[in-house]
C-alpha cells in the first residue's frame, strides 16, 4: 500500500479526535438530526479541546498546528459521523479562520480569536445570495461607507451556520459598476441592528447543519471591521477557495468511505438466497469497483493535502480534487443505497441519509459545473 501522508502526530490527534467524538456527538447524533442543529455546548466542547483552534496563534487561545494536515485529520473524522458535521464545524475552523488570521491587524485578532478558538463565537462566511452562486462577481449586497464606517444593505442565502452564527464574514460591493473589483470584506457582529435571520431552510440533507437566510437593512459597522484590502474582497476569497475546495474533497472521500465499509459488512451479514449477497459475483464486483474508486481518489486528495501543507496546492488541483471526489462520493453512496434494497430507503438506515446528505456537495463550494470550467481554462480552451 502506498505510505500515509500522516505521521505518528497526525496519528494520535485522529485518536484523540475520535475520543472526542465518541464522548460528545455519537450518543447525540439523533437529537442533533431532530434539533436541526449543534448546541453551543458541542462547540465549547470542541473548543477545550483545542479542535476549533488549529489554525490559531496560541497567544490567542488557538493550538497553532502549523500544518494542514491536522485540519484534515480531523475534518475526515467528523465525516465520518455524517457531513452536516464536518460542514458546519470546517466552516469555522477551516474556511473562516484564514481570513481572520491572515487578512486582520492584530487589534482585530485579539477582538475575535480567542472566542472563535473557544468555541464562545460561531462564524459562518456571507457569501452566496439568490441571484449570486458559483459567479460571486454579481453579487448585490453593498456597504456604503458613513462618517465612522459603514452600512451594509442585501441579503444572503444557503449560509452554514447562519442561524446560529455570532459574527459572519460578508462579503459587500463597495464600488458600483465594478464586477469583480469592488467587493470588500466586512466581520458583522449578529446583535447589531438591522441584522435578521431568516428560517433554518428546509433542506433535502444535512439537518443538523442550521443554514438559513441573512438580511441586512441598514447595518452599521466600524471602520475597522473591514477585513483586508478595500475593494479586493474577490481577490481574497479567490486566494482562499482553494482551501474550502480541499477540505470538501477530503470530507467527500471519507464520508464515502465510511459509508462503504458499512456497506460491505451489510454485504457479508445480509443472505439471500441462502448465502450472502456480497458473494454474488455481481455485488462482488461492484464492491470491488467501489472501494478502488475511493481508495485512488483518497491518494490524489491526499497528495493535494500535503501539497497545501507545503503551500504548493494551484487552484486547478483543488478544483480537480473538489469535484471528481464528489461525483465519487455520489456513485458510492447511490450503489450503497442500492445494496441495502428497501432498506436503503429508509430514513432511519445511515445509508440513506448519507447518501441524501452528500447530493450537495456537487453543488457547494463552486459547483462541479465550475470546477470543470476552471480547468477547462487552465488547459487553454
Amino acid at each position: 500500500m502506498l505510505d500515509s501522508i500522516y505521521s505518528p502526530d497526525h496519528d494520535a490527534y485522529r485518536q484523540s479526535v475520535r475520543a472526542f467524538l465518541d464522548r460528545e456527538v455519537w450518543p447525540h447524533v439523533e437529537e442533533f438530526a431532530a434539533n436541526k442543529g449543534h448546541p453551543r455546548e458541542l462547540w465549547l466542547a470542541a473548543g477545550r479541546q483545542g479542535h476549533l483552534g488549529l489554525g490559531i496563534a496560541e497567544q490567542y487561545g488557538g493550538v497553532a498546528a502549523g500544518d494542514y494536515r491536522f485540519n484534515a485529520v480531523l475534518i475526515e473524522e467528523l465525516a465520518r459521523v455524517n457531513l452536516a458535521l464536518a460542514s458546519s464545524l470546517s466552516i469555522h475552523f477551516d474556511v473562516v479562520v484564514p481570513y481572520l488570521t491572515e487578512l486582520t491587524t492584530e487589534t482585530q485578532r485579539e477582538r475575535w480569536l480567542p472566542r472563535m478558538a473557544s468555541g464562545e463565537m460561531v462564524t459562518a462566511i456571507g457569501m452566496t445570495e439568490p441571484s449570486a452562486g458559483s459567479d460571486l462577481a454579481a453579487l448585490r449586497t453593498k456597504a456604503e461607507p458613513t462618517d465612522d464606517g459603514w452600512v451594509i444593505n442585501g441579503g444572503k442565502t444557503f449560509i452554514t451556520n447562519g442561524y446560529s452564527a455570532d459574527l459572519v464574514l460578508v462579503a459587500a460591493r463597495t464600488a458600483p459598476g465594478s464586477r469583480a473589483r469592488g467587493i470588500s470584506l466586512f466581520a458583522v457582529e449578529a446583535d447589531r441592528p438591522g441584522f435578521t435571520r431568516g428560517r433554518k431552510l428546509d433542506k433535502v440533507g444535512q439537518p443538523e447543519a442550521d443554514t438559513s437566510e441573512l438580511y441586512f437593512d441598514d447595518v452599521r459597522i466600524p471602520a475597522d471591521n473591514l477585513i483586508g484590502t478595500l475593494d479586493l474582497g474577490f481577490a481574497h476569497m479567490m486566494e482562499r477557495l482553494p482551501q474550502e475546495r480541499i477540505g470538501a474533497a477530503v470530507a467527500n472521500v471519507a464520508h464515502a468511505s465510511q459509508i462503504l465499509d458499512e456497506t460491505i459488512v451489510h454485504a457479508r451479514d445480509r443472505e439471500a438466497f441462502g448465502r450472502p449477497i456480497g458473494s454474488f459475483q455481481h455485488n462482488k464486483f461492484l464492491l470491488a469497483e467501489l472501494v478502488t474508486k475511493v481508495e485512488v481518489t483518497k491518494t490524489y486528495v491526499d497528495r493535494c493535502v500535503l501539497a497545501h501543507s507545503a503551500g504548493t496546492l494551484s487552484a486547478i488541483e483543488a478544483a480537480k480534487a473538489k469535484w471528481w471526489s464528489a461525483e465519487v462520493q455520489n456513485d458510492v453512496l447511490d450503489h450503497c443505497v442500492q445494496l441495502y434494497g428497501g432498506y436503503g430507503f429508509m430514513t432511519e438506515q445511515r445509508v440513506a441519509r448519507a447518501w441524501r446528505d452528500a447530493r450537495v456537495t456537487k453543488i457547494w463550494a463552486g459547483s462541479n459545473e465550475i470546477m470543470k470550467e476552471l480547468i477547462g481554462r487552465d488547459l487553454g480552451l
